[in-house]
C-alpha cells in the first residue's frame, strides 16, 4: 500500500485503539514504514489450553505465521525493532517466518518466572523472545538485560497474559515518548497498556471476540487512569 493521505488518515484512526479482526488484514490497511516498535506475543503453535479450558485462536497451525510477519515487517519503519515472543518447540517455524519477511535477529531475551508453568523433563520457569531488526537500528543508550524477571500476571483476562512492567521496560528502552507501538496479537492488551502508561501511542489487533472485549475494557480503564495523572 502506498503511503497516501487516506492511508495516513486511516492509521490515525487506528491509533490508541484495539482493533477487532485478523491482524494480517488490519496491518495491510496500515501504511508501510509507519510503526516505531512492534511488541507482540503470538500463538506458539502448541494447541494451548489452560486449566479453565481457555484456548487461543490459530494455535494449532502456522498458516498465518509467514503472512503476518511479512505485514509486520512492511509496517515497521526502517532501522527499527520488533520484539516477538515465540514457542521454543516451534522455533524453526518462527525463525523461517522472520527471515522470510526480512528480519534479522539482534538479541534474545529470557523472561524468568518465579513459578513453574509446566513440568516434564524440566520444570518450565521462563518465557523467551527474539529481538528482530529491520535494517540497522541504532544501539540503545542503556541496553536492557537479556534476562528479565516476569512476575505472575494472574491470567485473569487471558490464558497467557503478560505482566505490564517487563513490557514497559522494553518499550522505554526501544522507543521515545510519543512514538507508535504495534501489537498485532494483542490478547488482553498488556502491550497496549504498557505503551499507554509510558507515554507512547499504540495500536493493538485482536481477533478473538472475548479477548478483544477484555482488551478494550482494560484500555478504557487505562485511559481513565492516565487522564487523571495516575498510572499502574
Amino acid at each position: 500500500m502506498a503511503t497516501t493521505s487516506a492511508a495516513i488518515a486511516q492509521q490515525n484512526s487506528f491509533t490508541n485503539q484495539v482493533l477487532h479482526g485478523n491482524c494480517i488484514e488490519k496491518m495491510h490497511e496500515m501504511p508501510a514504514n509507519s510503526i516505531d516498535f512492534i511488541l507482540t506475543d503470538p500463538p506458539y503453535l502448541v494447541n494451548y489450553r489452560d486449566r479453565d479450558g481457555r484456548t487461543i485462536q490459530n494455535d494449532t497451525n502456522a498458516d498465518w505465521l509467514r503472512p503476518a510477519m511479512r505485514e509486520a515487517y512492511r509496517t515497521l519503519k526502517q532501522n527499527r525493532l520488533m520484539l516477538c515472543f515465540y514457542g521454543w518447540t516451534k522455533v524453526d517455524e518462527f525463525f523461517a517466518a522472520w527471515k522470510d519477511a526480512g528480519f534479522q535477529p539482534v538479541g534474545h531475551i529470557v523472561f524468568r518466572k518465579t513459578y513453574s508453568s509446566k513440568s516434564r523433563f524440566l520444570s518450565y520457569r521462563h518465557e523467551q523472545a527474539y529481538l528482530l531488526a529491520k535494517g540497522r537500528p541504532p544501539l540503545p543508550k542503556q541496553p536492557v538485560a537479556d534476562v528479565i524477571d516476569m512476575p505472575y500476571s494472574g491470567n485473569k483476562l487471558h490464558p497467557t497474559q503478560k505482566p505490564v512492567e517487563p513490557l514497559a521496560q522494553l518499550i522505554r528502552s526501544f522507543t521515545l515518548p510519543g512514538e507508535l507501538v504495534l501489537d498485532p496479537f494483542a490478547g488482553s492488551g498488556s502491550s497496549c497498556a504498557a505503551a499507554s502508561l509510558t507515554g507512547r501511542r499504540y495500536i493493538g489487533v485482536e481477533m478473538d471476540d472475548a479477548y478483544f472485549q477484555q482488551a478494550s475494557e482494560r484500555m478504557a480503564r487505562v485511559h481513565a487512569r492516565t487522564a487523571t495523572g495516575r498510572s499502574s
